[in-house]
């Protein structure tokens, strides 16, 4: 039997310590075909701007259970251009802000983890107030396993309330983070404000899914990316401690981040990644040191490992 020494016991924990925080390693991605989706900037467009038949259109065909993708799929450069503009539903329309950015998106695992690579063009950011000081670009993907029915309908827009940082019915000097409509005892068309349900209906929804999960890197020229994830509910909340890892190289032009986490984290606030079920996802690119609501957005799309969906998840 080896006995070691108490120094070399250290050292060997250490090693291991180090592996198992250690982001995973860049996965190969030659032959994972890439889904082109089409952000667009979405003003103050809200949910219940989407459910209101005096402000959308379309809002008898939503409230009837179609969704967003159904009715404004290819039309995401229009809608985006419009409202960058300030043409309608944006009172403060910034300067050369881009209304729509093509993402190209890839998935995979390797049994493990899952995996995303998100590719788009970048630019030089605008000359504007740096409400995120820190960093000037972000990459965020929201997932559901088909908890939050109104995500799957609506992608962002179900936690985009008209009384949230930045929209039209937002009260000055007021902090309020974007939420899920069912966290409130009551809504209405400027939203649910800070009529929370009680705790312990909330911690009731919690512990049966009914969040959505979100992933984020924060990316800064020449920097590692730095990775961050949590969850929405009565408010979007960062976990203390991120498990996805995040990479990121600007090259070309281009941003290439790459995302991962465990297929199973077994901790609440992460959804279980399994085969045999379909997940709804979300994208968003904040640029321009851009905080809160002027960002760039995806319509919702849909993923799953096996089966059917908008992306079948590739195996490594």
């Amino acid at each position: 039997m080896i006995r070691l020494s108490p120094r070399q016991t250290g050292a060997l924990l250490g090693v291991a310590l180090a592996a198992a925080a250690a982001p995973a390693a860049a996965l190969d991605w030659s032959g994972v075909p890439a889904t082109r989706m089409v952000l667009l900037y979405p003003g103050q467009a809200s949910w219940e701007w989407a459910l209101s038949k005096n402000d959308h259109s379309a809002a008898p065909k939503f409230r009837e259970g179609k969704n967003c993708k159904a009715c404004h799929i290819k039309e995401e450069e229009q809608i985006g251009n419009a409202l960058a503009s300030g043409a309608r539903l944006e009172k403060a329309p910034i300067p050369g802000k881009r209304g729509a950015i093509p993402l190209d998106v890839r998935f995979a695992q390797d049994g493990k983890r899952l995996y995303v690579q998100l590719e788009w063009q970048d630019r030089t950011p605008l000359p504007v107030e740096k409400s995120d000081k820190e960093f000037p670009v972000k990459a965020t993907m929201m997932m559901d396993d088909g908890k939050v029915l109104e995500f799957a309908r609506a992608g962002c827009w179900a936690i985009c309330h008209d009384d949230v940082n930045g929209m039209a019915s937002a009260e000055p000097g007021k902090d309020l983070h974007k939420y899920l409509a069912r966290s409130r005892a009551k809504l209405g068309r400027s939203g649910g404000g800070d009529a929370l349900k009680p705790q312990g209906d909330l911690d009731t929804m919690f512990n049966d899914g009914q969040f959505i999960e979100y992933w984020q890197a924060r990316l800064k020229p020449g920097a590692p990316a730095v990775a961050a994830d949590g969850r929405a509910l009565e408010k979007r909340t960062d976990n203390a401690k991120s498990v996805v890892t995040a990479e990121a190289k600007l090259t070309g032009g281009k941003w290439v981040v790459e995302m991962s986490r465990p297929l199973v984290v077994g901790q609440p606030g992460y959804k279980d990644i399994v085969p045999g079920k379909v997940y709804t996802i979300g994208f968003a690119v904040h640029e321009d040191h851009a905080n809160g609501r002027f960002h760039q957005v995806s319509l919702e799309y849909t993923v799953a490992l096996d089966g059917e969906a908008d992306i079948i998840v590739a195996k490594k």
